[in-house]
């Protein structure tokens, strides 16, 4: 964060025009205007025309209904386009408009985002459907300071609804963004470290009269020109004022956090069989990474314990029951966004106690054939390919 003009400068490139503006972008009204208006004017123009020759056609674009377009936006978040749009139409057909997301079984909004990861997102359109039911006519709210209130949104998600369906002058920072902007300005440390000047720069460089466009002309650039590795910047808008770019830095732009290694767990999971053929399967608590989703039960390996005597162990802890371990049937390496997993997975037999949801919200039977009709995390379906294939042996 940069409370001074002068802590600013020292992370920006001090000849260009655009950064000597920008030093000043927190305080405009003290911003000489023949310095800032005509290089605002060229940037937003430039943008302006390569959107509409180069602009993406997305499914979200084609309507001005804030609730198809907060749908888009949170789906967006973490998630590259090409892997979001058939979970779109898909999601769309289910859920057509707030009231029905509103009044859906969480268990549904579950099972529709499934594979989509971030699954706290999917819980977050949910309640925030139900409070937009229950305290704004079922319509989504057109003032920033409302929609902020809303579970899941954030400002740049905000700023992406109200611009785009409203056509509000609000702004976004968005991954994209923060990458075309740090290389626009050659801002010298990583952009996280530099949230209020990127913010500043993205408020000031926005066009009034088209926020709609340029908001999504920002985006495009960044997801198709701007990349984050060899960016094409021959067919860049901005090129002849990207200060990374002047100075053959776009490669090296923008700086990032240096991070430590993904911590590494092991995790013991059983398929706990009945005698009927049946297998357990429980609900996670709501809060937490995967709140509210379906999973086989098990839990961390501790140091020095076998992955049998940590699957009793944690079955005893979870369900209060007694289980044989078995064979193996399958090992799962799986990456979230900060730490890793391998689910090393053996058939149980139950052996005696009836389960009960000590450190889960419910417990159930289930055959394999009804096995689909719950939301499992991504890794959890992996499980459910590998019975389905041992069943299926002779």
């Amino acid at each position: 964060m940069f409370d001074t003009p002068e802590d600013l400068a020292a992370h920006l490139t001090p000849s260009s025009l655009l950064s000597n503006s920008l030093i000043s972008a927190g305080q405009p009204t003290d911003l000489p205007s023949f310095i800032v208006e005509p290089l605002k004017q060229n940037l937003q123009q430039n943008l302006l025309d390569w959107y509409a020759q180069q602009g993406r056609d997305l499914p979200w674009r084609q309507s001005r209904d804030p609730y198809r377009i907060w749908i888009s936006e949170v789906m967006l978040q973490q998630t590259q386009v090409k892997t979001v749009i058939p979970y779109y139409e898909r999601w769309l057909e289910q859920f057509p408009a707030i009231a029905p997301l509103a009044s859906a079984r969480q268990e549904q909004v579950l099972k529709a985002w499934e594979g989509l990861g971030y699954y706290a997102r999917a819980r977050n359109l949910h309640r925030t459907a139900q409070i937009i039911v229950e305290h704004h006519h079922s319509t989504f709210p057109d003032a920033l300071a409302i929609a902020l209130t809303l579970p899941g949104i954030g400002r740049t998600t905000a700023g992406g609804i109200l611009s785009a369906a409203f056509d509000q002058p609000v702004p976004i920072l968005d991954g994209n963004v923060k990458r075309v902007l740090a290389r626009l300005v050659a801002l010298r440390i990583p952009p996280n470290r530099a949230l209020k000047t990127l913010w500043a720069l993205s408020e000031t460089i926005l066009d009034w009269q088209q926020p709609r466009n340029f908001n999504q002309a920002l985006m495009d650039l960044g997801a198709t020109v701007c990349t984050p590795k060899r960016p094409t910047c021959p067919v860049c808008p901005w090129n002849r004022y990207c200060e990374a770019h002047r100075l053959t830095m776009q490669n090296d732009l923008p700086l990032s956090d240096q991070r430590s290694p993904l911590p590494h767990k092991m995790i013991g999971v059983a398929v706990i069989w009945h005698e009927d053929g049946r297998i357990l399967i429980d609900r996670r608590r709501q809060e937490g990474l995967l709140g509210g989703l379906w999973e086989f039960p098990g839990g961390k390996v501790e140091p020095g314990e076998t992955i049998e005597a940590c699957i009793q162990r944690e079955i005893q802890e979870e369900l209060g029951i007694e289980v044989e371990v078995g064979d193996r049937l399958i090992t799962i390496d799986h990456a979230y966004s900060h730490f890793r997993v391998t689910l090393n997975v053996h058939h149980c037999r139950h052996l005696g106690g009836e389960p009960q949801p000590l450190e889960c919200d419910e417990v159930r039977w289930v055959s394999l054939d009804e096995i689909d009709q719950f939301p499992f995390p991504k890794a959890n379906t992996q499980i459910i390919a590998a019975l389905r294939k041992a069943s299926s042996k002779p």
